[in-house]
């Protein structure tokens, strides 16, 4: 499991969880001969091209040249190049989003995103929940829609989703990196409609079912008041959770 905290009104907050995977050099051997046989040069390696000439001809022979690519079905995928290492991996990167919200107003509705990136690697794929209380100042803690709800300026409201919107025009559809080939992450139930937005501490927001290269969500958020609303200075502190499948 990794936990990684990613928000807070007063604040910018970059934190970033990195595994690195080595891969092994060549290895060479020197010439062999018998009897009947001669190899003037072994190699091992990513790739192995040897080129032999004689007075009229020149032949070259080519042995585990590098091949790149994926194979993907319904129970799992493979990956195919110079890096295969044996252990699980999950990383998780996440960016700041515009952190500065200003003053709350009963007539425009205040957005902030950020951006979470998730790989893994030899597993069945992975969960994104996000924790934390909503908004508060004082006794007083903003509203939050138990189901998806259209933003709706004068009226008390805290939600988020993790896709692209038009009202308000904020946030981005997942992205596949590099393409939807190798990347299989998706906004999950419930965050997953443009411009309709909830929020419940502990939910899932976005998950791959198998394992994926690196997709780039964008969390948004959205803050409306009403004039009933408490004068003070909201804040709240959230963490994005990654959980591994297996």
């Amino acid at each position: 499991m990794r936990r990684s905290g990613f928000l807070k009104y007063s604040r910018m907050l970059l934190l970033a969880a990195l595994i690195v995977v080595g891969g092994a050099g060549t290895a060479l051997a020197q010439s062999s001969t018998s009897s009947n046989y001669k190899v003037t040069e072994t190699q091992f390696g990513s790739g192995s091209t040897q080129q032999q000439c004689s007075a009229s001809y020149c032949t070259k022979t080519s042995i585990g040249d590098m091949g790149n690519g994926s194979s993907s079905s319904a129970g799992g995928s493979a990956q195919f190049g110079s890096i295969t290492p044996d252990e699980p991996l999950l990383e998780v990167i996440i960016e700041p989003g515009v952190s500065f919200l200003g003053d709350l107003s009963s007539t425009q509705t205040a957005t902030k995103t950020t951006i979470v990136k998730v790989r893994s690697y030899l597993s069945n794929g992975y969960f994104i929940q996000v924790t934390g209380d909503p908004p508060k100042y004082g006794n007083h803690t903003l509203s939050t829609p138990s189901s998806p709800t259209a933003s709706q300026v004068g009226s008390e409201q805290f939600g988020i989703n993790v896709v692209a919107n038009s009202s308000p025009n904020v946030g981005a559809n997942p992205v596949q990196v590099p393409s939807g080939q190798y990347s299989f992450g998706e906004a999950y139930t419930g965050y997953n409609t443009a411009n309709l937005f909830k929020y419940n501490s502990g939910d899932t927001v976005a998950r791959s079912t198998v394992a994926s290269g690196q997709t780039e969500y964008t969390i948004s958020m959205i803050v409306n008041i009403s004039n009933l609303t408490p004068s003070g200075h909201y804040s709240g502190d959230f963490s994005a959770v990654v959980v591994p499948a297996y």
